[in-house]
Order: structure tokens, then C-alpha cells, then sequence
């Protein structure tokens, strides 16, 4: 697994349009995980992707109406099998992390790295999932310098109040033992 030209090269590439420039000067020295299940708490289909690449058609399903509209992305998705699916290249902004705030600084998305896990909050997270998500991670730790250990949160760390993921069913120290 390597990076090339700000793409995971062992990743199936879907390009997002959710995406933009980094401000300038602004180097990448965080890492958000999130989760995300669509429909929610149900795995597996294209829902997913086509929410990042604003593709979800509203009447498939309910809650895809309420949410259809929006215009999100991440740089990554690792699903239940641990298969990565890439959408914006790391020297990108992804639009992942909404209202947020690290270390006294404001709009996370500005010097993040999104990555999104398939699953709910409350259910259990593969093992495919901890062993993707600890290899990608030790590459990005290894090209982005800023980032470390200590600067890989949830995304209810830099939006508490607004988000809860990835939830009480991430193991936390399972998974930053694995970066040792």
C-alpha cells in the first residue's frame, strides 16, 4: 500500500465533486475517523458512494430523502470486508467534518484527513476494518509528519454535541495499539 500523487494506490478510486483546495499554506496534521451506514445500521450496496458523489437517489429509501441533498464527502471509506474506496485525493478538502474545532482551531476539514469506517455507533467493527484502518493510518502518520498518535480523533472529538462517531463500539485502544 502506498500514496501516489495524494491517491491510495491499493484503493478503488470514486472521484467526489465534494472536494476543494486547501487554503493555502495550510499543512495536513490531523486525522478524523467517522462512520457512516446507509441506510442506517445496514451495510453493504452503493448508497455510500453515491451520497459522496451526489448520485443517492432520495426514493430508494426513506431516510435517503432527508439526506439527499447534502453534500458531504471523505477522503476514505474502509467497508466491513476492509476494502477501500478513496474519493478525494489527501492534498484535497473533503467536506467530512462539518462545524468542528481541534486544538483551538476552527473548520477541521482546512488541515484533515477524513476517513470513514461502515458501521453505526453502537455495533461492533470488523476485524478487517481495525487491521485497514491501522495500516492506512501508519501510511498517512509516515507522509503527513504533523500528523501523530495524539492528533487521530473521532469526529464527536472536534464536533462534541453534534456528532457521536465513530461511536462506543470503537475500540480506542485496541486501535491505537495497533499503530505501535
Amino acid at each position: 500500500m502506498n500514496i501516489a500523487q495524494g491517491w491510495l494506490t491499493q484503493a478503488m478510486q470514486l472521484q467526489s465533486p465534494n472536494r476543494d483546495h486547501r487554503p493555502e499554506g495550510i499543512s495536513i496534521s490531523l486525522l478524523v475517523i467517522h462512520n457512516i451506514s446507509l441506510p442506517p445500521e445496514q451495510f453493504g450496496g452503493p448508497h455510500i458512494g453515491a451520497l459522496f458523489c451526489n448520485e443517492l437517489d432520495a426514493n430508494l429509501h426513506p431516510y435517503f430523502a432527508e439526506i439527499a441533498h447534502l453534500r458531504v464527502s471523505s477522503h476514505l471509506l474502509i467497508d466491513r470486508m476492509g476494502a477501500v474506496t478513496q474519493f478525494v485525493p489527501f492534498e484535497l478538502r473533503a467536506w467530512h467534518a462539518g462545524v468542528s474545532e481541534f486544538d483551538g482551531r476552527q473548520n477541521c476539514n482546512d488541515f484533515s484527513i477524513g476517513i470513514e469506517l461502515e458501521g453505526a455507533d453502537t455495533i461492533a467493527y470488523t476485524d478487517l476494518q481495525y487491521t485497514t484502518l491501522a495500516r492506512v493510518s501508519q501510511l498517512l502518520l509516515n507522509q503527513y509528519p504533523a500528523i501523530n498518535a495524539d492528533r487521530i480523533v473521532g469526529h464527536s472529538d472536534v464536533a462534541p454535541g453534534r456528532k457521536t462517531d465513530p461511536g462506543p463500539a470503537f475500540d480506542w485502544p485496541r486501535f491505537k495499539q495497533m499503530l505501535i
